[in-house]
């Protein structure tokens, strides 16, 4: 397999530098799709419309029924202004390949291009699901299960691969159980009385309202929760007033709640609605409250993660493969997981000594080692032929 690999690996990265340089918002990748059915078309493989522009296709191996696994490719960018200077920097001023999705298809159409040569050598059924709108709620999965991505046939399995620049290109990280946390959205709106600065005794200052709030909030999560429980409450953006000597009517908060536990995650919905009432209620304001609930937690089966655990330590390297810490992010991948056993696999992106390619993820100066798309190819391909 290590020498089809080598073969394609140039085409590869010649797609991922491509999709780079063409960088499309999510649910908005009208060129991408294009691009990626006429890939899917040159190599024979049938692929059917889902999610606006999004694609599902399938393989067959050596008898079909033995099992279904599915893999995902993301392929939406993120409104980011890159700073790389580089032959395949986005041309599309203001959007950017910054999470690497680039890669994830580039890796997955790599390796269709691999089972179809060698699908007479492996058994089962792959499904080739290439998703739009992974950044962008409701995100595109849920969306995809809705129209039966998960059907026809059934799928048995799920697997999607993700760029990690926190591992060296060549290795991989997988865990077994909860992985990454739900995220949800928060909006709140601390109601006042605006008026003449100068006469705070005439208003009802929402300014100072939403300053108690914003602490208040925190008690939630130290102590309402389980400490074994990791959640997040982060309010990254205040709005509101117009000059410093005018009390406004009103000011907006919007946050981000990262849990890890679903049952907890629906408590801390209605603690933070209740609560933000009562206390604006109580300094002689109100709050409407608005969670709009987004991604659930991502749950790698822990049956099948010591599955393709085994596969891959015998295709990579047991030093290869490695365990991930938990993380406080999220993945629309998540919705599979609640739906069919599914396991997320990170790709590490970064040079063998840590000094290339180690930005963040979602920032303007990320890119990859681009080594890492043949690890990833492979990791799929030796999935597809291990799997029983």
């Amino acid at each position: 397999m290590q020498e089809l690999i080598q073969q394609i690996l140039p085409e590869a990265i010649a797609i991922r530098r491509h999709i780079h340089a063409n960088p499309e918002l999510s649910f908005e990748e009208y060129e991408t799709s294009s691009f990626i059915k006429a890939a899917l078309d040159k190599l024979g493989i049938a692929a059917v419309p889902m999610a606006g522009t999004g694609w599902v296709a399938v393989i067959q191996g050596t008898n079909p029924a033995a099992h279904c696994i599915g893999f995902r490719a993301d392929f939406d960018a993120l409104p980011i202004v890159e700073k790389n200077e580089v032959s395949y920097k986005s041309k599309n001023e203001g959007v950017m390949h910054a999470c690497g999705h680039d890669v994830h298809t580039a890796c997955l159409l790599g390796a269709a291009k691999i089972l179809m040569q060698t699908k007479d050598t492996w058994q089962g059924t792959v499904k080739l699901i290439f998703q739009p709108g992974e950044e962008k709620d409701p995100g595109g999965a849920s969306i995809m299960i809705k129209e039966g991505v998960l059907d026809n046939p059934k799928m048995d399995a799920i697997f999607a691969l993700h760029v990690y620049p926190h591992l060296p290109a060549g290795t991989i990280g997988t865990r077994e159980g909860t992985y990454m946390a739900s995220a949800d959205e928060v909006y709140i709106t601390v109601k006042g009385k605006g008026g003449h600065a100068a006469m705070p005794q005439l208003c009802i200052d929402p300014i100072m309202i939403a300053a108690q709030l914003l602490n208040s909030l925190q008690s939630i999560i130290t102590r309402n929760r389980n400490p074994i429980d990791q959640t997040v409450l982060t309010f990254g953006k205040i709005s509101g007033g117009t000059k410093g000597n005018i009390i406004p009517d009103e000011v907006q908060l919007e946050g981000t709640l990262r849990c890890m536990n679903e049952p907890w995650r629906v408590k801390c919905h209605e603690l933070i609605a209740s609560q933000s009432k009562q206390i604006c209620q109580a300094l002689g304001g109100d709050a409407a409250v608005k969670i709009l609930v987004g991604y659930p937690c991502v749950h790698n089966d822990e049956v099948l993660t010591k599955k393709a655990n085994t596969i891959l330590h015998q295709a990579l390297g047991a030093n290869n493969v490695v365990t991930l810490p938990l993380r406080m992010t999220a993945d629309d991948f998540s919705f599979y997981t609640h739906q069919v056993p599914g396991c997320y696999i990170r790709i590490g992106t970064t040079n063998a000594d840590g000094t290339q390619f180690n930005s963040p993820v979602h920032t303007n100066t990320f890119d990859i080692d681009e080594s890492a798309i043949g690890t990833g190819i492979q990791t799929i391909c030796s999935i597809v032929h291990g799997y029983k």
